[in-house]
Protein backbone atom coordinates (compact mmCIF):
# COMPACT_ATOMS: atom_id res chain seq x y z
CA UNK A 1 0.00 0.00 0.00
CA UNK A 2 3.08 2.56 0.91
CA UNK A 3 5.34 1.30 -1.61
CA UNK A 4 5.39 4.59 -3.82
CA UNK A 5 6.53 7.92 -2.37
CA UNK A 6 3.43 9.69 -3.13
CA UNK A 7 1.78 7.31 -0.82
CA UNK A 8 4.23 7.71 1.57
CA UNK A 9 4.42 11.28 1.61
CA UNK A 10 0.80 12.00 1.33
CA UNK A 11 -0.20 9.49 4.69
CA UNK A 12 2.45 11.45 6.20
CA UNK A 13 1.02 14.60 5.89
CA UNK A 14 -2.30 13.58 6.74
CA UNK A 15 -1.02 11.91 10.13
CA UNK A 16 0.20 14.92 11.02
CA UNK A 17 -2.06 17.40 10.62
CA UNK A 18 -4.75 14.63 12.26
CA UNK A 19 -2.86 14.48 14.98
CA UNK A 20 -1.98 18.15 15.54
CA UNK A 21 -5.73 19.55 14.89
CA UNK A 22 -6.55 16.70 17.35
CA UNK A 23 -3.77 18.10 20.24
CA UNK A 24 -5.27 21.29 19.30
CA UNK A 25 -9.06 20.52 19.52
CA UNK A 26 -7.80 19.36 22.75
CA UNK A 27 -5.97 22.11 24.05
CA UNK A 28 -8.56 24.91 23.09
CA UNK A 29 -11.17 22.47 24.30
CA UNK A 30 -9.52 22.73 27.49
CA UNK A 31 -8.68 26.60 27.88
CA UNK A 32 -12.52 27.22 27.28
CA UNK A 33 -13.48 24.48 30.04
CA UNK A 34 -11.45 26.08 32.22
CA UNK A 35 -11.63 29.32 32.07
CA UNK A 36 -15.66 28.68 32.30
CA UNK A 37 -15.53 26.85 35.19
CA UNK A 38 -13.06 28.96 37.13
CA UNK A 39 -15.26 32.31 36.08
CA UNK A 40 -18.29 30.43 37.65
CA UNK A 41 -16.18 29.09 40.66
CA UNK A 42 -15.16 32.74 41.38
CA UNK A 43 -19.07 34.16 41.65
CA UNK A 44 -19.68 31.17 43.84
CA UNK A 45 -16.70 32.37 45.92
CA UNK A 46 -17.85 35.37 46.25
CA UNK A 47 -21.41 34.87 47.23
CA UNK A 48 -20.79 32.26 49.68
CA UNK A 49 -18.45 34.73 51.49
CA UNK A 50 -21.40 37.03 51.39
CA UNK A 51 -23.94 34.70 53.43
CA UNK A 52 -21.26 33.44 55.71
CA UNK A 53 -20.12 36.81 56.48
CA UNK A 54 -24.17 37.54 57.73
CA UNK A 55 -24.03 34.39 59.45
CA UNK A 56 -21.23 35.32 61.34
CA UNK A 57 -22.33 38.78 62.20
CA UNK A 58 -25.95 37.88 63.57
CA UNK A 59 -23.88 35.67 66.57
CA UNK A 60 -25.42 32.73 65.51
CA UNK A 61 -23.98 30.08 68.01
CA UNK A 62 -26.39 26.92 66.63
CA UNK A 63 -27.65 26.86 63.15
CA UNK A 64 -30.36 24.30 63.87
CA UNK A 65 -31.70 26.36 66.78
CA UNK A 66 -32.18 29.78 64.92
CA UNK A 67 -33.64 28.58 61.34
CA UNK A 68 -36.30 32.03 61.75
CA UNK A 69 -32.88 34.24 62.70
CA UNK A 70 -30.64 32.68 60.05
CA UNK A 71 -33.84 32.71 56.81
CA UNK A 72 -34.54 36.26 57.67
CA UNK A 73 -30.66 37.27 57.57
CA UNK A 74 -30.14 35.92 54.54
CA UNK A 75 -33.20 36.62 52.70
CA UNK A 76 -32.44 40.13 51.57
CA UNK A 77 -29.34 38.19 49.74
CA UNK A 78 -31.29 36.34 48.03
CA UNK A 79 -32.31 37.30 44.52
CA UNK A 80 -35.65 35.69 43.00
CA UNK A 81 -33.82 36.21 39.55
CA UNK A 82 -30.60 34.83 40.70
CA UNK A 83 -29.36 32.10 38.79
CA UNK A 84 -27.52 30.01 41.14
CA UNK A 85 -28.96 28.29 44.77
CA UNK A 86 -28.12 28.10 48.45
CA UNK A 87 -27.99 25.09 50.36
CA UNK A 88 -26.99 25.32 53.89
CA UNK A 89 -25.93 22.18 55.97
CA UNK A 90 -25.29 20.86 59.36
CA UNK A 91 -21.42 20.08 59.87
CA UNK A 92 -22.56 16.27 58.78
CA UNK A 93 -23.97 17.57 55.38
CA UNK A 94 -27.73 17.19 56.23
CA UNK A 95 -29.19 20.06 54.47
CA UNK A 96 -31.38 22.77 56.85
CA UNK A 97 -31.32 25.56 54.33
CA UNK A 98 -32.36 25.47 50.77
CA UNK A 99 -33.47 27.74 47.92
CA UNK A 100 -36.14 26.30 45.67
CA UNK A 101 -34.33 25.30 41.84
CA UNK A 102 -35.98 25.22 38.82
CA UNK A 103 -37.53 21.32 38.88
CA UNK A 104 -39.47 22.11 41.80
CA UNK A 105 -42.47 24.14 39.79
CA UNK A 106 -45.12 23.73 42.77
CA UNK A 107 -43.19 26.39 45.45
CA UNK A 108 -44.40 29.29 46.10
CA UNK A 109 -42.47 30.61 48.29
CA UNK A 110 -38.88 30.76 45.97
CA UNK A 111 -36.72 31.94 48.71
CA UNK A 112 -36.82 29.54 51.55
CA UNK A 113 -37.42 25.95 51.04
CA UNK A 114 -37.24 24.53 54.89
CA UNK A 115 -38.49 21.12 53.77
CA UNK A 116 -35.14 19.66 53.27
CA UNK A 117 -36.18 17.99 50.09
CA UNK A 118 -32.54 17.49 48.81
CA UNK A 119 -31.56 15.23 51.78
CA UNK A 120 -27.88 15.34 52.77
CA UNK A 121 -25.21 16.13 50.89
CA UNK A 122 -21.86 14.10 50.98
CA UNK A 123 -19.06 16.23 52.11
CA UNK A 124 -16.55 13.19 50.92
CA UNK A 125 -16.62 14.06 47.13
CA UNK A 126 -15.56 17.40 47.30
CA UNK A 127 -11.79 18.65 47.15
CA UNK A 128 -10.55 21.02 49.46
CA UNK A 129 -9.36 24.43 48.61
CA UNK A 130 -7.73 27.83 50.09
CA UNK A 131 -9.24 30.54 48.66
CA UNK A 132 -8.03 34.40 48.18
CA UNK A 133 -8.12 35.04 52.07
CA UNK A 134 -6.35 31.99 53.10
CA UNK A 135 -9.70 30.22 54.39
CA UNK A 136 -10.39 26.90 53.48
CA UNK A 137 -12.88 26.15 50.86
CA UNK A 138 -14.71 22.98 49.00
CA UNK A 139 -15.38 22.50 45.59
CA UNK A 140 -17.35 19.60 43.90
CA UNK A 141 -18.57 19.21 40.62
CA UNK A 142 -21.10 16.71 39.46
CA UNK A 143 -24.55 15.40 40.19
CA UNK A 144 -25.39 16.22 43.91
CA UNK A 145 -28.57 14.56 44.25
CA UNK A 146 -31.20 12.14 42.69
CA UNK A 147 -33.56 14.92 42.75
CA UNK A 148 -31.18 16.37 40.68
CA UNK A 149 -30.94 15.54 37.14
CA UNK A 150 -28.33 18.57 36.12
CA UNK A 151 -24.80 17.89 37.22
CA UNK A 152 -24.37 21.24 39.27
CA UNK A 153 -20.99 23.32 40.37
CA UNK A 154 -20.79 23.53 43.94
CA UNK A 155 -18.73 26.01 46.68
CA UNK A 156 -18.86 25.27 50.02
CA UNK A 157 -17.13 27.36 53.15
CA UNK A 158 -17.46 26.18 56.55
CA UNK A 159 -19.35 28.58 59.41
CA UNK A 160 -16.72 28.24 62.50
CA UNK A 161 -18.85 28.53 65.89
CA UNK A 162 -17.29 27.73 69.43
CA UNK A 163 -17.42 24.43 69.16
CA UNK A 164 -15.64 24.05 65.79
CA UNK A 165 -17.76 23.74 62.27
CA UNK A 166 -21.68 24.76 62.82
CA UNK A 167 -22.53 24.59 59.35
CA UNK A 168 -21.48 24.46 55.56
CA UNK A 169 -22.74 27.41 52.88
CA UNK A 170 -23.00 25.84 49.92
CA UNK A 171 -23.72 28.03 46.82
CA UNK A 172 -24.37 26.01 43.70
CA UNK A 173 -25.08 26.52 40.42
CA UNK A 174 -26.42 24.06 37.30
CA UNK A 175 -23.55 23.53 34.61
CA UNK A 176 -25.13 22.31 31.97
CA UNK A 177 -24.78 26.02 30.45
CA UNK A 178 -21.03 25.56 30.61
CA UNK A 179 -20.69 22.06 29.36
CA UNK A 180 -23.12 23.37 26.08
CA UNK A 181 -20.59 26.17 25.73
CA UNK A 182 -17.63 23.44 25.68
CA UNK A 183 -19.74 20.99 23.74
CA UNK A 184 -20.20 23.55 20.69
CA UNK A 185 -16.57 25.03 21.07
CA UNK A 186 -15.63 21.04 20.52
CA UNK A 187 -17.77 21.03 17.32
CA UNK A 188 -16.64 24.27 15.87
CA UNK A 189 -13.36 23.35 16.60
CA UNK A 190 -14.05 19.73 14.85
CA UNK A 191 -15.49 20.86 11.84
CA UNK A 192 -12.99 23.71 11.41
CA UNK A 193 -10.38 20.97 11.72
CA UNK A 194 -12.04 18.61 9.23
CA UNK A 195 -12.54 21.69 6.75
CA UNK A 196 -9.00 22.73 7.31
CA UNK A 197 -7.45 19.00 7.08
CA UNK A 198 -9.48 18.97 3.92
CA UNK A 199 -7.98 21.87 2.37
CA UNK A 200 -4.50 20.74 3.42
CA UNK A 201 -4.93 17.15 1.87
CA UNK A 202 -5.53 18.78 -1.12
CA UNK A 203 -3.03 21.15 -1.15
CA UNK A 204 -0.81 18.52 -0.32
CA UNK A 205 -2.13 16.07 -2.62
CA UNK A 206 -1.04 18.99 -5.95
CA UNK A 207 2.56 19.85 -4.03
CA UNK A 208 2.94 15.86 -3.51
CA UNK A 209 2.46 15.38 -7.19
CA UNK A 210 4.64 18.40 -8.14
CA UNK A 211 7.87 16.78 -6.44
CA UNK A 212 7.10 13.03 -7.07
CA UNK A 213 5.47 13.75 -10.76
CA UNK A 214 9.39 14.97 -11.79
CA UNK A 215 10.81 12.16 -10.21
CA UNK A 216 8.72 9.74 -12.11
CA UNK A 217 9.53 11.31 -15.17
CA UNK A 218 13.63 11.06 -14.48
CA UNK A 219 13.17 7.48 -13.53
CA UNK A 220 11.98 6.51 -16.76
CA UNK A 221 14.51 8.72 -18.55
CA UNK A 222 17.14 6.95 -16.52
CA UNK A 223 15.90 3.37 -18.09
CA UNK A 224 16.45 4.83 -21.20
CA UNK A 225 19.62 5.89 -20.43
CA UNK A 226 20.49 2.41 -19.50
CA UNK A 227 19.26 0.81 -22.85
CA UNK A 228 21.93 3.76 -24.23
CA UNK A 229 18.91 6.60 -25.33
CA UNK A 230 20.39 9.66 -24.32
CA UNK A 231 18.44 11.71 -25.95
CA UNK A 232 15.61 12.02 -23.32
CA UNK A 233 15.31 15.09 -21.53
CA UNK A 234 12.78 16.37 -18.81
CA UNK A 235 10.69 19.17 -18.50
CA UNK A 236 12.02 21.69 -15.63
CA UNK A 237 9.63 24.37 -14.46
CA UNK A 238 10.46 27.93 -14.36
CA UNK A 239 11.33 28.36 -10.53
CA UNK A 240 14.53 28.12 -8.19
CA UNK A 241 13.58 24.85 -5.89
CA UNK A 242 15.56 21.87 -5.48
CA UNK A 243 12.98 19.78 -7.36
CA UNK A 244 13.57 22.36 -10.16
CA UNK A 245 17.31 22.67 -9.46
CA UNK A 246 17.31 18.82 -9.59
CA UNK A 247 15.75 18.36 -13.03
CA UNK A 248 18.03 20.69 -14.60
CA UNK A 249 21.11 19.08 -13.00
CA UNK A 250 19.50 15.96 -14.49
CA UNK A 251 19.39 17.46 -17.80
CA UNK A 252 22.79 18.50 -17.84
CA UNK A 253 23.50 15.42 -17.37
CA UNK A 254 21.74 13.92 -19.86
CA UNK A 255 23.79 16.24 -22.32
CA UNK A 256 27.38 15.16 -21.04
CA UNK A 257 26.00 11.35 -21.38
CA UNK A 258 24.80 12.59 -24.90
CA UNK A 259 28.19 14.47 -25.72
CA UNK A 260 30.37 12.00 -24.00
CA UNK A 261 28.88 9.13 -26.29
CA UNK A 262 29.11 10.98 -29.38
CA UNK A 263 33.02 11.22 -28.53
CA UNK A 264 32.91 7.83 -27.32
CA UNK A 265 31.64 6.63 -30.95
CA UNK A 266 34.10 9.51 -32.60
CA UNK A 267 36.92 7.86 -30.12
CA UNK A 268 36.16 4.05 -31.33
CA UNK A 269 36.09 5.53 -34.83
CA UNK A 270 39.42 7.38 -34.77
CA UNK A 271 41.01 4.78 -32.84
CA UNK A 272 39.90 1.96 -35.13
CA UNK A 273 41.35 4.01 -38.07
CA UNK A 274 44.31 4.84 -36.46
CA UNK A 275 44.85 1.23 -35.44
CA UNK A 276 43.71 0.14 -39.03
CA UNK A 277 45.92 1.97 -41.29
CA UNK A 278 49.39 1.64 -39.71
CA UNK A 279 48.78 -1.99 -39.55
CA UNK A 280 47.69 -1.93 -42.82
CA UNK A 281 50.58 -0.38 -43.99
CA UNK A 282 52.79 -2.44 -42.31
CA UNK A 283 50.88 -5.61 -42.82
CA UNK A 284 51.47 -4.38 -46.41
CA UNK A 285 55.03 -3.78 -46.73
CA UNK A 286 56.61 -6.63 -44.85
CA UNK A 287 54.32 -8.83 -47.29
CA UNK A 288 55.82 -6.80 -50.61
CA UNK A 289 58.93 -7.07 -49.16
CA UNK A 290 58.54 -11.07 -48.32
CA UNK A 291 57.59 -11.41 -51.73
CA UNK A 292 59.61 -9.69 -53.12
CA UNK A 293 57.66 -7.63 -55.16
CA UNK A 294 59.71 -4.65 -53.41
CA UNK A 295 63.07 -4.80 -54.99
CA UNK A 296 66.33 -5.09 -51.91
CA UNK A 297 67.34 -1.60 -53.03
CA UNK A 298 63.93 -0.44 -51.38
CA UNK A 299 63.99 -2.40 -48.07
CA UNK A 300 65.69 0.46 -45.88
CA UNK A 301 63.40 3.46 -47.14
CA UNK A 302 60.12 0.88 -46.48
CA UNK A 303 61.49 -0.49 -43.53
CA UNK A 304 61.48 3.32 -42.24
CA UNK A 305 58.04 3.66 -42.90
CA UNK A 306 57.01 0.77 -40.92
CA UNK A 307 58.78 2.01 -38.21
CA UNK A 308 57.40 5.24 -37.87
CA UNK A 309 54.43 3.57 -37.89
CA UNK A 310 54.90 1.68 -35.13
CA UNK A 311 56.10 4.15 -33.58
CA UNK A 312 52.55 6.38 -34.06
CA UNK A 313 50.85 2.78 -32.90
CA UNK A 314 52.96 2.73 -29.72
CA UNK A 315 52.47 6.39 -29.18
CA UNK A 316 48.51 5.70 -29.41
CA UNK A 317 48.89 3.18 -26.63
CA UNK A 318 51.04 5.21 -24.34
CA UNK A 319 48.08 7.80 -24.17
CA UNK A 320 45.58 5.15 -23.24
CA UNK A 321 47.21 4.12 -20.60
CA UNK A 322 48.06 7.11 -19.24
CA UNK A 323 44.76 8.16 -19.24
CA UNK A 324 43.67 4.72 -17.92
CA UNK A 325 46.75 5.60 -14.65
CA UNK A 326 45.29 9.17 -14.32
CA UNK A 327 41.94 8.05 -14.00
CA UNK A 328 41.86 4.99 -11.89
CA UNK A 329 44.89 7.02 -9.47
CA UNK A 330 47.75 4.64 -9.94
CA UNK A 331 49.95 7.34 -11.29
CA UNK A 332 51.65 9.32 -8.73
CA UNK A 333 53.66 12.65 -8.86
CA UNK A 334 56.29 13.29 -7.23
CA UNK A 335 57.17 17.28 -6.45
CA UNK A 336 59.98 18.75 -6.72
CA UNK A 337 61.28 21.94 -7.37
CA UNK A 338 62.54 22.54 -11.46
CA UNK A 339 63.82 25.29 -13.55
CA UNK A 340 60.43 25.53 -15.43
CA UNK A 341 61.89 27.80 -17.97
CA UNK A 342 64.89 25.40 -18.50
CA UNK A 343 62.42 22.41 -19.47
CA UNK A 344 60.51 24.66 -21.89
CA UNK A 345 63.94 25.48 -23.49
CA UNK A 346 64.62 21.63 -23.66
CA UNK A 347 60.89 21.20 -25.25
CA UNK A 348 61.31 24.24 -27.91
CA UNK A 349 64.97 22.82 -29.73
CA UNK A 350 63.39 19.01 -29.52
CA UNK A 351 60.49 20.85 -32.48
CA UNK A 352 63.22 22.62 -34.03
CA UNK A 353 62.81 20.50 -37.38
CA UNK A 354 58.94 20.66 -37.09
CA UNK A 355 59.27 24.67 -36.59
CA UNK A 356 61.38 24.89 -39.49
CA UNK A 357 59.32 22.96 -42.05
CA UNK A 358 56.30 25.21 -41.29
CA UNK A 359 58.86 28.96 -41.21
CA UNK A 360 57.32 29.83 -37.77
CA UNK A 361 58.59 32.62 -36.15
CA UNK A 362 59.17 31.86 -32.59
CA UNK A 363 59.06 34.15 -29.52
CA UNK A 364 60.16 33.00 -26.06
CA UNK A 365 59.54 35.25 -23.25
CA UNK A 366 60.62 34.32 -19.63
CA UNK A 367 62.95 35.31 -16.92
CA UNK A 368 65.87 33.19 -15.54
CA UNK A 369 65.73 31.19 -12.61
CA UNK A 370 62.12 30.37 -12.51
CA UNK A 371 61.70 27.32 -10.09
CA UNK A 372 58.79 25.53 -10.38
CA UNK A 373 57.26 22.70 -7.26
CA UNK A 374 55.65 20.10 -9.16
CA UNK A 375 55.88 16.75 -10.82
CA UNK A 376 58.58 17.63 -13.41
CA UNK A 377 57.91 14.64 -15.93
CA UNK A 378 54.18 15.31 -15.88
CA UNK A 379 54.72 19.33 -16.31
CA UNK A 380 56.96 18.19 -19.54
CA UNK A 381 53.93 16.14 -20.63
CA UNK A 382 51.73 19.02 -20.48
CA UNK A 383 53.46 21.65 -22.09
CA UNK A 384 55.30 19.35 -24.69
CA UNK A 385 51.42 18.46 -25.83
CA UNK A 386 50.47 22.05 -25.95
CA UNK A 387 53.57 23.03 -28.04
CA UNK A 388 52.77 20.07 -30.30
CA UNK A 389 49.52 20.94 -30.68
CA UNK A 390 50.38 24.84 -31.50
CA UNK A 391 52.73 23.39 -33.74
CA UNK A 392 50.48 21.21 -35.56
CA UNK A 393 47.83 23.94 -36.04
CA UNK A 394 49.72 26.70 -36.56
CA UNK A 395 49.73 28.30 -40.24
CA UNK A 396 52.85 28.37 -42.32
CA UNK A 397 55.31 31.57 -41.55
CA UNK A 398 53.03 31.76 -38.82
CA UNK A 399 53.80 33.18 -34.94
CA UNK A 400 54.39 30.51 -32.04
CA UNK A 401 55.10 31.98 -28.67
CA UNK A 402 55.95 30.38 -25.28
CA UNK A 403 55.83 32.41 -21.78
CA UNK A 404 56.63 32.22 -18.60
CA UNK A 405 54.91 35.05 -16.18
CA UNK A 406 54.97 35.69 -13.25
CA UNK A 407 50.80 36.08 -12.08
CA UNK A 408 50.76 36.44 -8.32
CA UNK A 409 53.90 35.77 -5.17
CA UNK A 410 53.23 32.38 -5.43
CA UNK A 411 52.17 31.83 -9.10
CA UNK A 412 53.58 31.49 -12.72
CA UNK A 413 51.51 30.92 -15.88
CA UNK A 414 52.99 29.68 -18.19
CA UNK A 415 51.06 29.96 -21.70
CA UNK A 416 51.30 28.58 -25.55
CA UNK A 417 50.40 30.90 -28.52
CA UNK A 418 49.76 30.25 -32.06
CA UNK A 419 49.24 32.14 -35.27
CA UNK A 420 46.81 30.04 -37.08
CA UNK A 421 43.29 28.10 -36.83
CA UNK A 422 40.71 29.54 -34.15
CA UNK A 423 38.46 27.33 -31.69
CA UNK A 424 35.03 28.51 -31.72
CA UNK A 425 33.60 28.85 -28.63
CA UNK A 426 31.85 25.69 -27.98
CA UNK A 427 34.93 23.91 -29.50
CA UNK A 428 36.85 26.47 -26.53
CA UNK A 429 34.24 24.64 -24.09
CA UNK A 430 34.73 21.30 -24.94
CA UNK A 431 38.23 20.88 -26.17
CA UNK A 432 39.88 19.50 -22.56
CA UNK A 433 36.83 16.70 -22.97
CA UNK A 434 37.95 13.33 -23.08
CA UNK A 435 37.96 12.22 -27.30
CA UNK A 436 37.16 15.32 -28.60
CA UNK A 437 38.26 16.33 -31.68
CA UNK A 438 38.09 19.87 -32.91
CA UNK A 439 39.79 18.88 -36.77
CA UNK A 440 37.02 16.61 -36.89
CA UNK A 441 37.89 16.68 -40.30
CA UNK A 442 41.30 15.19 -39.78
CA UNK A 443 42.70 17.95 -42.22
CA UNK A 444 45.26 19.39 -39.94
CA UNK A 445 45.05 16.54 -37.23
CA UNK A 446 45.51 13.04 -39.16
CA UNK A 447 47.35 11.35 -35.86
CA UNK A 448 45.25 12.25 -32.80
CA UNK A 449 42.16 10.84 -30.85
CA UNK A 450 41.18 13.58 -28.84
CA UNK A 451 43.33 12.71 -25.94
CA UNK A 452 46.45 15.21 -25.26
CA UNK A 453 44.26 18.32 -23.97
CA UNK A 454 42.71 15.46 -22.01
CA UNK A 455 45.79 14.28 -20.05
CA UNK A 456 47.02 17.66 -19.62
CA UNK A 457 43.64 18.81 -17.60
CA UNK A 458 43.92 15.95 -15.68
CA UNK A 459 47.60 16.17 -14.92
CA UNK A 460 47.20 20.19 -13.97
CA UNK A 461 43.46 19.36 -11.95
CA UNK A 462 46.27 16.77 -10.05
CA UNK A 463 48.02 19.59 -9.03
CA UNK A 464 45.71 21.57 -7.87
CA UNK A 465 45.78 24.19 -10.98
CA UNK A 466 44.25 25.97 -13.64
CA UNK A 467 43.88 25.13 -17.26
CA UNK A 468 42.29 26.71 -20.21
CA UNK A 469 42.62 28.67 -23.52
CA UNK A 470 42.08 31.86 -25.17
CA UNK A 471 40.73 32.46 -28.62
CA UNK A 472 40.35 35.94 -27.95
CA UNK A 473 42.89 38.11 -30.33
CA UNK A 474 40.99 37.22 -33.75
CA UNK A 475 44.64 34.97 -35.32
CA UNK A 476 45.18 32.34 -32.81
CA UNK A 477 44.92 30.52 -29.76
CA UNK A 478 46.59 30.60 -26.45
CA UNK A 479 46.76 27.73 -23.86
CA UNK A 480 47.92 28.64 -21.16
CA UNK A 481 48.03 26.62 -17.12
CA UNK A 482 49.21 27.76 -14.34
CA UNK A 483 52.18 25.92 -11.19
CA UNK A 484 52.98 27.12 -8.06
CA UNK A 485 56.60 28.76 -7.30
CA UNK A 486 58.81 26.39 -5.79
CA UNK A 487 62.46 27.31 -3.96
CA UNK A 488 65.17 28.64 -6.07
CA UNK A 489 68.42 26.22 -4.90
CA UNK A 490 70.97 27.76 -2.62
CA UNK A 491 74.77 27.83 -4.31
CA UNK A 492 77.13 26.36 -2.39
CA UNK A 493 79.75 28.91 -1.09
CA UNK A 494 83.58 27.08 -2.05
CA UNK A 495 85.38 25.92 1.37
CA UNK A 496 88.41 27.65 2.51
CA UNK A 497 91.23 25.26 2.23
CA UNK A 498 93.97 25.39 5.03
CA UNK A 499 97.53 24.98 3.70
CA UNK A 500 100.23 24.27 6.43
CA UNK A 501 101.88 26.70 7.74
CA UNK A 502 106.07 26.72 7.16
Amino acid sequence: MFRTLFSKYLTAFIVIIFVSFTILSGIITSLVRNYAFSDTESRLSKESSIIVDIIKYGGIDNIENEVYDVSEAIRPMINLNSDYDVLITDENGKIVLSTPHSYDTEVKDPVIDLNGGLGNVELSKFEKHTDDSGEPSYVYRGKISDALTDEYMVFAKAVEGTNGVECYVMTLTSITRENNFVSITRRVVINSSIWVMMAAVIGAYFITDRIVNPLKKMTSASKKFAKGDFSVRVSVRNSNDEVSELGRAFNNMADSLESLEKMRNSFLANVSHDLRTPMTTIAGFIDGINSGAIPPEKHEYYLGIISAEVHRLSRLVSQLLDVSRLESGERKFNYTNFDIAEVARIILISFEQKIEEKRLDVEFDAEDGMYALADKDAIYQVLYNLCHNAIKFAKEKGKLRISLLRITDTKFKISVYNQGQILSEEDSKMVFDRFYKSDKSRGLDKSGVGLGLYICKTIVDAHGETIGVDCSSGDGCEFWFTVTEGTKPQKRKPQAIDTPRE
